[in-house]
């Protein structure tokens, strides 16, 4: 019998790695057919010992592995029992200090895939590359290191404690050394597929590979030209050749067109996607969303929602959306009013209540909300969130990702805060009357809760929830105040364009401002006098700016986004009207004679400030 070994076994040191290649070419031996057998054969234990044990197995309740108990017993150690199922398992073990790796391995994986997971490649013979892993039986990491060189891979394990400085040492780059490849810009890699594409790919594109390597290297650059363009969605539209596969990006609210693919690899880019998104590649007739981590595949860290939308013809379209992954913004950076911001900070400032933010998806209304938690965000303030997603992370703010599927709702989140001593809450929607119910019960019970609703105005969201059956009495109470907005693109200071207002069109837009609120507040004389003073010049001109286009700007005249806001705060002749169950109408009526401003009123303002252009207010307000 063998004398007991703690290095596990077959440790192969190597150091060519040819002759590294061609251990792990050689036949398999034969191997113990049970675990104890090869704890025997390696005389670790004695036959009579192993007998015991595997009786003392039978009778054990709960069940318990064989390895665990003589590990615990003492027979042998945890290096012993690793090294043994290595070996029974046909796993080959190197120390990665006695290997160099080979440069085009180390190519093939890039250096963040590498130091995140722990990986360290070392060679490449054919169409395979030999890999050093943590766990060679982790079958999503070795799918995800198969996507990301298109190679087969080969995993071997490594000494434990070896990995990490191994992998450091393998990407440092020498003195003189050439940084690694960087792929094509996107249109070379699109000129690449369309020049590969065949006639045989255009009768049978099921001949095109969702891992050929330009496709891949095509899909890495679409995200990442996406990131760096600031786009919040990714449109991917298919269509029956030989109209080619259009690709469209959201830029500050618009659809651009950036890109199209060749027809033949319209099942080849969505199953690619479908891929990286663990999603079914073999369902063409359902939808399907899931998400997408980009710096798996060697991206920067961004997490991207997509979804897939059966078309006609078999066919698909897929969209992505960036999620913002940003830090939070300062309030007084989302493009508040002075008016509005210091009515928010008035709100904040309350020890409990409800607040709402409204308006359609994508407003920013998450942005806000995570604003408002930056101010709040304190030592002495404990917060929860409940978001799904989770699109912006703060220290110190307790998290919270929702998950339907198991019954992890936002109503349960709200019943677990409320065990778990919360000063603020916040809720990423109020979708059901169980979740608003709980809380305005919990914004009356000393807590400060805000949430968010899919609603067009300050008032609306306020008949919205009464009509979902929250109590009328309990609501008013609660309630401290209702911030709708809206987003709308920021004109680019390099190329806007000064226009100066004349008489007949300052009328118009004063008529505007005064319509927008039905009449109540300043007329039209008094309001033009009042923009005189704050936004004219010396001589009490004013303007308004048109957008241009330059370099800085991508040719749009816009650069970014800014909120125009409805801020709705609860006095006491709101309240009286929301236990009386008043329409909006009449909601909106109290609110604008306390002083609120309507969306369309805050554009014109940031219009006559030079901020966006009033077409943008116009299709934005929509009243």
């Amino acid at each position: 019998m063998n004398a007991p070994f703690d290095t596990p076994a077959p440790l192969l040191q190597a150091a060519p790695l040819d002759a590294l290649w061609q251990q792990l070419q050689a036949p398999v031996a034969p191997r113990a057919s049970r675990l104890g057998e090869a704890l025997v054969l390696r005389g670790l234990v004695a036959p009579p010992l192993l007998e015991r044990v595997l009786v003392a197995q039978a009778q054990s309740r709960p069940h318990r592995l064989l390895g665990r108990m003589l590990v615990d017993a003492g027979v042998i150690t945890e290096q012993q029992l690793d090294g043994t199922l290595a070996e029974w398992l046909g796993l080959h073990i190197v120390d990665p200090r006695a290997l160099q790796p080979e440069p085009q391995a180390l190519q093939a994986v890039p250096q963040a895939v590498a130091e995140r997971e722990g990986v360290l490649p070392l060679m490449v013979r054919d169409d395979t590359l030999v890999v050093a892993v943590p766990d060679a039986f982790d079958k999503a990491l070795l799918d995800e290191l198969r996507f990301i060189c298109e190679l087969k891979v080969m995993a071997v394990g490594a000494v434990p404690g070896t990995l990490a400085p191994a992998v450091a040492r393998a990407y440092r780059p020498n003195v003189g050394e050439q940084p690694l490849a960087v792929p094509g810009s996107l249109h070379e890699l699109a000129a690449d597929l369309a020049a590969s594409a065949d006639t045989a790919a255009a009768l049978d594109p099921a001949v095109v590979s969702e891992s050929d390597n330009t496709l891949v290297r095509l899909v890495n650059r679409l995200i990442a030209d996406a990131v760096q363009l600031r786009a919040s969605d990714i449109h991917i539209e298919t269509a029956d050749p030989p109209r080619p596969v259009t690709v469209r990006l959201r830029v500050d609210g618009e659809l651009l067109r950036h890109l199209e693919v060749p027809a033949q690899y319209r099942f080849a880019l969505v199953a690619r996607l479908k891929i990286m998104a663990d999603l079914d590649i073999s369902e063409h007739r359902k939808p399907q969303d899931g998400k997408i981590d980009f710096a798996r595949f060697g991206g920067p860290r961004q997490e991207l929602r997509m979804v897939t939308v059966p078309t006609s013809r078999g066919l698909e379209d897929v969209v992505l959306r960036l999620l913002a992954g940003h830090d939070a913004m300062p309030l007084d950076g989302i493009g508040l009013s002075r008016v509005n911001l210091s009515g928010v900070r008035q709100a904040m400032a309350k020890a409990y209540g409800l607040i709402l933010i409204c308006g359609p998806t994508g407003c920013g209304k998450t942005t806000t909300l995570h604003s408002v938690l930056r101010e709040l965000n304190t030592d002495k303030r404990k917060i929860w969130t409940a978001e799904d997603p989770i699109e912006i992370s703060q220290p110190g703010l307790r998290q919270v990702q929702m998950n339907a599927r198991i019954g992890w709702t936002f109503a349960a989140a709200m019943r677990t805060f409320l065990r778990a001593d919360p000063d603020v809450i916040m809720i990423g929607e109020m979708r059901d009357e169980e979740t608003a119910r709980i809380a305005v019960e919990a914004s009356l019970t000393g807590h400060l809760v805000m949430s968010t609703l899919h609603t067009n105005s300050a008032p609306e969201s306020i008949t919205r929830l009464l009509e979902i059956g929250l109590d009328p009495f309990m609501f008013s109470d609660s309630l401290l105040a209702a911030l709708a907005q809206r987003l709308v693109r920021r004109l680019c200071t390099h190329c806007r364009v000064p226009e100066r207002l004349d008489e007949r069109a300052l009328e118009s837009l004063a008529r505007q401002y005064v319509q927008s609120s039905n009449g109540i507040g300043p007329d039209a004389g008094a309001l033009v006098a009042r923009w005189r003073h704050e936004h004219g010049d010396a001589q009490g001109r004013l303007h308004h700016w048109r957008h241009h286009g330059c370099p800085q700007c991508d040719g749009s005249g816009y650069r970014g986004r800014l909120g125009i806001h409805e801020l709705m705060l609860a006095d006491e002749a709101l309240r009286e009207r929301i236990r009386h169950r008043a329409g909006a109408a009449e909601l909106q009526a109290a609110g604008l004679a306390a002083g609120m401003v309507t969306l369309r009123q805050d554009g014109i303002e940031k219009v006559l400030a030079g901020l966006t252009d009033l077409s943008e207010v116009i299709a934005a307000a929509n009243q």
